[in-house]
């Protein structure tokens, strides 16, 4: 028994130290009968049996037989030692690149692995297998050039489901598996009322006035479909002139790369079970994405504080497959170390990732790159302190001059940078001019009102 949630197995190519022998030596058509039936003589040794999926395949100009062997329900399976008659059956686990048998723990941990099938592997009795969609499951197949997209319509369509085990069941009570339902199901929301994913954005620091927008439908077309929708209105490029340099320096107020990886880490990892919604909320300084519930245990708050963090299970093994083949995800245990090489590429703050003790969520922050400003006039006039407002006002504790501050916030001294960082200051009373009565004087400096020292304290 392979601890893996499924693997594979080519017949037809040599290996040497670990790496396939290519071009493969390949099969005869003759071979290939003999070789399957074999396979299932050697399938009814395991105890209770279990059969793979094998299907001939065409590669490189040669016949190999392909065999797909996914996690199946009655978990764990035993293997004889040898394929004598009289040979024990024992419990095998994979170490590294070696297979050897269990011992009395791991033995313990398999069947406690076992006493629950995944969530998005199990049958849904009430959906029918008509709610899975031919072109969307056609236009998976092609994205992920699969081979099996050429069979589809000329295959009956159970064969199509049962090839690609997104169903199971006698065929007179054939039933679709919950992941395809997730994937392949028009609105999997009816079946699944907490899948979708929820992108609000904040226009102060309460909550009291935001935007929302929501993303239903297949799971891999909403993440899509939301990571367009924050590329396209949430994320801004940054030009900041540097000071007696020809060059300008660029960044992003926040790394798509993070972002991706942060939202198809929550796709990948939240439970269908729940009804609670994936949440990306956009503040005026951070990004948040949270996710029902927490990780996983061993994983915990000084887990995530690792420079990689190693999670021995998965929650969902089959939704993790699909978005693996889409390349929305690796699930190797490199999300958190992806989003962090991100930030640090792009000159944004370090990201933080939290869960509290019963892991009922997990919370990812991703903050504003520092050297972005928010929008000053909506923060003032609803009474809220922006990061860049509360850096002038600190600035202008002595007088400064407009390049000055302008030079401080890292920007070019332009009339759009004065009229968004300073002006809307010098509306509110915040900021004053040193010389009132000649606005324009070349002398001109800034300072902080009694009412900008009051809104610091504020």
């Amino acid at each position: 028994m392979v601890k893996a949630p499924c693997g594979y197995i080519i017949v037809g190519v040599s290996s040497r130290n670990g790496q396939p022998v290519l071009p493969p030596a390949g099969l005869e058509d003759n071979q290939l009968d003999p070789i399957q039936r074999k396979l299932l003589e050697i399938c009814n040794k395991l105890t209770p049996p279990y059969y793979p999926v094998a299907e001939p395949v065409d590669f490189m100009g040669k016949r190999v037989l392909v065999i797909w062997a996914p996690g199946g329900d009655n978990r764990p399976y035993k293997a004889p030692e040898t394929l004598g008659k009289r040979t024990q059956r024992v419990y095998w686990v994979r170490r590294y690149s070696n297979t050897k048998k269990a011992n009395h723990a791991e033995e313990n941990q398999l069947i406690e692995l076992a006493a629950k099938i995944p969530f998005d592997d199990r049958i849904n009795h009430g959906a029918d297998i008509d709610q899975l969609s031919i072109p969307l499951i056609q236009s998976f197949l092609q994205e992920v050039n699969s081979n099996l997209s050429r069979h589809v319509g000329a295959i009956p369509n159970i064969d199509l489901f049962r090839q690609m085990n997104i169903v199971r069941g006698p065929s007179e009570d054939l039933k679709p598996l919950n992941v395809g339902l997730l994937f392949f199901c028009e609105k999997p929301e009816r079946f699944f009322r907490g899948a979708k994913i929820e992108v609000v954005e904040y226009r102060d620091t309460v909550g009291d006035d935001f935007s929302e927008k929501s993303f239903t439908g297949p799971i891999n077309q909403q993440l899509k479909e939301a990571l367009q929708y924050i590329k396209a209105s949430v994320l801004k490029e940054e030009v900041r002139k540097i000071p007696n340099e020809a060059k300008a320096e660029r960044f992003f107020n926040y790394p798509y790369e993070a972002i991706e990886e942060a939202l198809a880490n929550a796709v990948y990892h939240r439970s269908y079970e729940d009804l609670n919604s994936i949440e990306v909320n956009v503040w005026s300084d951070r990004i948040e994405v949270l996710s029902y519930p927490g990780p996983i245990p061993p994983v915990d708050n000084k887990q995530l504080m690792k420079a990689r963090v190693i999670a021995r299970y998965y929650r969902n093994r089959r939704v993790g497959d699909f978005l693996k083949e889409l390349g929305l995800t690796e699930g190797r245990g490199t999300g958190i170390p992806k989003i962090r090489n991100a930030m640090r590429r792009n000159g944004s703050p370090v990201p933080k990732f939290e869960t509290d003790r019963g892991r009922t969520y997990f919370l990812t922050v991703l903050p504003m790159h520092p050297k972005v400003v928010s929008k000053l006039p909506a923060e003032i006039a609803g009474g809220d302190m922006g990061d860049s407002a509360r850096r002038v006002l600190e600035f202008c504790s002595k007088p400064r001059s407009r390049k000055d501050i302008l030079d401080f916030l890292g920007l070019t001294n332009q009339a759009k940078n004065y009229e968004a960082h300073i002006e809307p200051l010098l509306k509110e009373g915040l900021l004053q001019f040193t010389i009132p009565d000649k606005p324009r004087s070349m002398k001109q400096n800034y300072v902080i009102t009694a009412k900008g020292q009051e809104a610091l304290k504020g």
